[in-house]
């Protein structure tokens, strides 16, 4: 059977060490200040996109570098194609830990650009990348770092370390990002997991030095372990929300689970937990947060790849005013409506994303499935994009996406494994969302146009030398 890793997700690799400190649920606040970035002139207009490194009022796309290791770049890189009217343009640029005024130094077991997020952080214009390096090696022990690469009107240039708290050899800082403005107060904020916690740097940055508190976030004396987030607003209020989602030791055994916390003044709180495997342990889980029923709520949608001997599954918990409720709803490729048929090793929901892919005001739903057998080609890879609607996300409002669509570019071929990440973003400002798509299989993304229907091969486009993992 196929065992789908997310190389974007490396706490996927490591083994639990579980806590069982106290018996209340808890919020952590790390003692004393650390450095952290000087707030942003107040007179600053923050850029419109989070992902608009110059500030052309385009969305550009950074995704990981597929370089061979044996030209200049050591370590990971980052590759930025800009956009233009027409979506993605020719316009390109490579950072790396080598790249004048980024810090650190390459190194051969580095990874940076492994996860990546982006806001306009110093609100200013011009959003900025967060990149994360979890393999980062202070002297020969490997800790990880995050890094801001700032935007300017000439693209992304020059860079500041955030500060590395709690966690220590091989606890991966860095190892999942999302950014949101958690507090409400308007200034972005980053949220970074380390060593199985989850810690919230507030807002705002600057390129400038300054101090800062960094609050940690574990649900206390739970045998809990952190593992990946997503951000989003569910609540339908100014702020942003997280969901985490995580590993709990119960007794002897360990499950699976989805913490939801709520976006407050004093940061977040603590809030519903719902069980994803109740019997074993899943890490490198995916989630995204959208309206799929549009009642102003945003649903969380978390994949599970490795339900039912790995044919996989996709869990959506719907929003209420005061966060995830009791409605939720679980889709499989056996789902009523839903093309193909579920198999084991298929890993539907290995990667999941959220947009208005047709334009109607419902956030859709893209999920991966990177080893689909596509006719007689094995991991081929696919991915379904589920329409929202009036009650929500249904198997009859589905389709399935293939290099077999019309339209898309190169044939069907075995291991490519298309699917094993997505991102929906409106890339050419027409009011839909576009999806990406990964096919690491050939270093490639397929970039297919929203449309009408969903999405459409018609018109469809190949970033080359593009790593596995696409942007949050």
């Amino acid at each position: 059977m196929n065992q789908y890793l997310r190389p974007s997700r490396p706490a996927r690799a490591r083994r639990f060490r579980l806590r069982t400190t106290s018996i209340a649920v808890g919020v952590a606040l790390a003692a004393g200040p650390v450095p952290m970035l000087a707030a942003a002139p107040a007179s600053a207009a923050p850029a419109k996109h989070t992902d608009d490194f110059n500030g052309d009022g385009y969305r550009d796309l950074a995704v990981g570098y597929a370089h061979d290791g044996l030209g200049s770049i050591t370590g990971g890189a980052v590759l930025i194609t800009y956009g233009g009217p027409k979506g993605l343009t020719s316009k390109r640029q490579v950072i790396h830990q080598d790249t004048a005024g980024i810090p650190g130094v390459g190194e051969q077991n580095d990874r940076f650009g492994a996860v990546l997020d982006s806001a306009d952080l110093n609100r200013d214009g011009y959003a900025d990348l967060v990149v994360g390096n979890p393999s980062e090696e202070v002297g020969p022990t490997p800790v990880g770092s995050v890094t801001i690469v700032w935007g300017s009107a000439k693209g992304l240039s020059g860079g500041t370390s955030l500060p590395r708290k709690g966690g220590g050899a091989y606890g991966g800082f860095g190892s999942d990002l999302a950014t949101g403005d958690f507090n409400g107060d308007g200034r972005p904020d980053i949220a970074v997991v380390n060593d199985g916690d989850v810690y919230l740097y507030r807002g705002g940055f600057a390129k400038a030095g300054g101090l800062g508190k960094i609050s940690k976030y574990d649900r206390v004396g739970q045998g809990w372990r952190s593992d990946t987030i997503a951000a989003g607003k569910v609540t339908g209020d100014t702020k942003t929300d997280l969901v985490v989602l995580g590993v709990r030791g119960v007794g002897s055994a360990f499950r699976t689970e989805a913490w939801f916390l709520k976006g407050a003044a004093g940061g977040l709180t603590s809030g519903p937990v719902k069980v994803i495997d109740g019997k074993k342990a899943r890490q490198g889980l995916d989630a995204a947060i959208g309206d799929f029923d549009r009642n102003t709520y945003g649903d969380i949608a978390i994949g599970n790849p490795h339900a039912s001997d790995g044919r996989g599954a996709v869990v959506v918990w719907y929003g209420t005013s005061s966060g995830p409720g009791s409605k939720s709803a679980t889709f499989t490729q056996d789902t009523a409506g839903v093309p193909g048929v579920a198999e084991r090793g298929d890993a539907f929901g290995a990667s999941v994303a959220a947009g208005d892919a047709n334009g109607d005001g419902y956030a859709d739903l893209a999920v991966g499935v990177p080893t689909e057998k596509i006719g007689t080609r094995t991991d081929s890879g696919g991915a379904h994009l589920f329409l929202g609607g009036k009650g929500g996300l249904a198997g009859s409002r589905s389709t399935e996406i293939s290099k077999a669509l019309p339209g898309v570019a190169g044939d069907v071929a075995a291991y490519d494994s298309l699917g094993y990440d997505v991102r929906l973003r409106d890339l050419n400002r027409d009011g839909r969302a576009d999806l990406a798509v990964s096919v690491p299989g050939e270093n490639t993304v397929r970039i297919l146009p929203g449309a009408k229907g969903g999405v459409t091969g018609t018109g469809s486009s190949v970033l080359k030398q593009a790593g596995p993992g696409l942007p949050e």
